[in-house]
């Protein structure tokens, strides 16, 4: 497979699962074409530590925020962290934040407060957002749908992802009428995931990213193992695939992107 630049816009790289061997990870991913990857932040605590790898690794870029799942003792405190660990100059998005109602972690209410109070700092940043969205996709794409409605002129094309986007082509269609990209794990790789591969298909070239979304979703032929930044090739191959252009195209479309979206350097 060719060595064309990819970046890997969602991997949870400071997780424990790579405490063993993340050197070599980093070595297999650039050796794989794969030269930046995002850390989104879950919580506090996540924060420091992408933030910790960020300044050890020259091609490590950071979101910082609380995903929905660790929203049940959101406070102002919270809030304002977030805001502070925005100033890094490594930060690159508010993420990873949204809605999540498969787990029953959070109550609703509280999640999509959580939620509106850090889009309004992604707004106030001028910083892209990083999307989770499970089984609450009416309730996503309404929180979303009038945030963009306000958005400053700096954020207008590049509001953020959906991050593995598995929902439906009109929760696609909604996403990119307001300008959001959708990112693809490795769920589009899997023999069942025909639905998924028919909205891969329909998604304009200039609005995919690739994203392994480490250590979960491992594609096709490591699914089962822990899933790494080297693998993004393989959502790279089939969506170039799925869009009828070479490897190396879709990859140069992937990672204009993610340079794009999230103002890398």
């Amino acid at each position: 497979m060719s060595k064309a630049e990819l970046i890997d816009t969602h991997c949870h790289l400071n997780f424990h699962k790579y405490n063993d061997d993340r050197d070599a990870v980093m070595e297999r991913a650039k050796e794989a074409g794969v030269n930046r990857v995002i850390i989104p932040a879950i919580d506090l605590e996540t924060c420091h530590e992408s933030l910790a790898l960020a300044d050890q690794y020259e091609g490590i870029f950071v979101a910082v925020g609380i995903h929905p799942n660790s929203t049940a003792t959101f406070d102002a405190d919270m809030l304002n962290a977030v805001r502070d660990f925005a100033s890094h100059e490594k930060v690159v998005s508010i993420g990873e934040i949204g809605l999540d109602y498969y787990w029953d972690k959070s109550p609703k209410d509280i999640q999509r407060t959580s939620f509106e109070q850090q889009l309004e700092i992604a707004s106030e940043l001028e910083l892209p957002v990083i999307i989770h969205n499970r089984d609450a996709s009416e309730d996503t794409m309404d929180v979303l749908e009038a945030w963009a409605s306000a958005l400053p002129d700096s954020l207008k094309n590049r509001p953020g992802v959906m991050h593995s986007f598995s929902a439906s082509p009109e929760i696609a269609e909604r996403a990119l009428a307001i300008g959001f990209y959708l990112g693809f794990t490795g769920p589009i790789t899997f023999k069942k995931a025909q639905d998924l591969r028919d909205v891969a298909q329909t998604v304009p070239l200039d609005r995919i990213l690739v994203e392994t979304d480490g250590p979960f979703l491992t594609p096709h032929p490591y699914r089962g193992k822990r899933n790494e930044p080297a693998y993004v090739q393989y959502m790279t191959e089939k969506l170039a695939e799925l869009h009828n252009i070479s490897y190396d195209e879709m990859a140069q479309h992937t990672t204009d992107n993610a340079v794009h979206l999230f103002n890398l350097k």
